[in-house]
């Protein structure tokens, strides 16, 4: 039975979702040719879960790294201090 999932990224076969294929192949073809985009929305509009698709569809031409800077500390560029 699918679910409405609002807490982290949906999966398909578990959650209801809109079907992003369509947007997930234009990212691929920008980062194809070469391009930068950004993902720049509010809460709750798919951006986490647009990544991941993306994510499993370049991992199979492209080595893919994830970086998450959410646990970052605000001080340390605030202050200018170096973190370890």
């Amino acid at each position: 039975m699918k679910v409405f999932n609002t807490t982290a990224v949906c999966i398909p076969s578990k959650h209801y979702m809109v079907d992003i294929c369509g947007k997930v192949a234009e990212i691929k073809q920008l980062v194809d040719n070469g391009k930068y985009f950004t993902i720049n929305r509010a809460r709750q509009y798919g951006k986490t879960t647009t990544l991941t698709a993306l994510k499993r569809v370049l991992e199979k031409e492209y080595i893919v790294l994830s970086l998450d800077f959410q646990s970052i500390d605000n001080d340390v560029f605030e202050n200018g201090t170096n973190w370890r």
